[in-house]
């Protein structure tokens, strides 16, 4: 067993003087590590606890703002330059933005009662289209009505001076060959023509002939004598365009007969309708700037061809509504066959049904071969709309 004892005197100033010197030697030892530390550790102490270096992360945070900044302007200026060759809205041509709008039409009113056909009654009628008052010549067949009511025509008469246009003149020939066969026939008169509501604005630089055409085919669906599902349409020159636009906006006309159609994509109609002037109609300054218009606002077909593409209904022809039949003269000196033709072929690379008959040395109106070109239009109309087989020679 140890036992510890005091040590008195002397011995221990000595023993007190070496407490002093291990005292001091450990206090050396414990703050130099601290201070090696501070200098490895300096970020995360920087970060955490010392406030003196605040301003550090202050001033990089600074820095990095500015370079952040600059960018972000410089991105937001490159896609709207980008933008800026293909406006907003799309043109109102465009097919597709077309098939997206409403065409509810309206009842027919019944505003006067002409002399009858043969065996057909004719009236003077109205219907509304984008809120204005059409009118139309509407025909009806005199027999009992068929269980589903009447096959329906509805008629698209080509180019007329609109302050020379009547409602009751031209075309009458025509009319009567399909009002004669048990159809209902609903000629539209296009706004601006004779009494109808609007300004006449052409068929090739707006769309308005078309949405009253859209808004024909909607009203007839709703008379009470015709069917609504066998709905066909004729159309003649600028009628012809007409037709072709409507048969790929909407899916409600079955079948379809152009004669003399201006039914070219827009960049042939660009380059390849020449017409001699004695052929050129007199139109408005507004029907007539079209070209020079879109060419400023949307570029040429070689400049920007995805606009001409989106505005032709010839791109649209897998969505082809019916059968169409094609009627074009050689010796036609308003609208060049060609524009038939390549239709046609257009067609048939799509996969629909085309039939084309050409005549040689006929003129616009087909007049030479008008009967026989009426017995097959009428033949046609009967195959796809009355399940009917006629022959047609």
């Amino acid at each position: 067993m140890s036992v510890i004892r005091p040590v008195r005197g002397l011995a221990a100033l000595v023993l007190l003087a070496i407490a002093l010197i291990l005292t001091a030697c450990n206090a050396r030892s414990a703050s130099e590590p601290a201070a090696v530390a501070r200098v490895t550790d300096a970020p995360a102490a920087t970060a955490t606890a010392m406030p003196t270096l605040a301003p550090t992360p202050t001033a990089t945070a600074t820095r990095t703002a500015t370079p952040t900044a600059t960018p972000t302007a410089t991105r937001t200026a490159t896609p709207t330059a980008t933008r800026t060759p293909t406006p907003t809205p799309p043109n109102p041509l465009s097919v597709e933005l077309m098939r997206a709008q409403s065409y509810p039409g309206s009842e027919i009113t019944i505003e006067d009662t002409l002399d009858p056909g043969s065996n057909y009654s004719r009236y003077y009628v109205s219907y509304l289209s984008a809120g204005l008052k059409i009118y139309a010549l509407l025909t009806v067949p005199n027999a009992a009505k068929p269980a589903t009511g009447w096959p329906v025509i509805v008629f698209n008469h080509g180019y007329i001076p609109p302050a020379q246009y009547r409602t009751t003149e031209r075309y009458v020939a025509y009319v009567d060959g399909f009002a004669r066969d048990g159809y209902i026939v609903l000629r539209p008169d296009y706004r601006g023509h004779d009494r109808s509501e609007g300004q006449p604005s052409g068929a090739y630089g707006s769309p308005d002939y078309t949405i009253d055409v859209l808004n024909a085919v909607a009203s007839i669906k709703r008379y009470p004598a015709a069917d609504p599902d066998r709905i066909g349409m004729w159309g003649h020159s600028m009628g012809g365009s007409i037709t072709l636009r409507v048969m790929v906006t909407t899916q409600d006309v079955k079948a379809g007969v152009i004669w003399a159609g201006v039914v070219a994509s827009y960049p042939d109609l660009l380059t390849r309708w020449r017409r001699p002037a004695s052929a050129t109609p007199v139109v408005t300054g507004s029907a007539r700037r079209w070209r020079d218009d879109f060419y400023t606002q949307y570029g040429t077909p070689e400049q920007n061809p995805d606009f001409w593409v989106s505005i032709s209904p010839n791109s649209f022809l897998k969505d082809l509504s019916g059968p169409l039949q094609l009627h074009h003269a050689t010796g036609d000196e308003s609208v060049p066959v060609e524009f038939s033709e390549t239709l046609a072929r257009q067609i048939e690379d799509a996969g629909g049904t085309v039939e084309l008959y050409i005549y040689e040395g006929d003129n616009h109106n087909i007049s030479g071969h008008f009967s026989t070109a009426m017995v097959r239009s009428v033949a046609f109309f009967d195959r796809y709309l009355k399940g009917v087989e006629k022959a047609t020679g």
